[in-house]
């Protein structure tokens, strides 16, 4: 998982979904697990 400033360019890889948790911002993709990321 990487930790990005900015996740809006992962927001449109095929497969992506933006969820909050615990006060971050993920990104959890099933398609492609590399597309995981959290910001801050």
């Amino acid at each position: 998982m990487k930790v990005r400033n900015s996740l809006k360019a992962l927001k449109a890889v095929p497969g992506s979904q933006i969820v909050r948790r615990r006060g971050r911002t993920f990104v959890i993709n099933k398609l492609n697990p590399r597309a995981k990321a959290r910001q801050g």
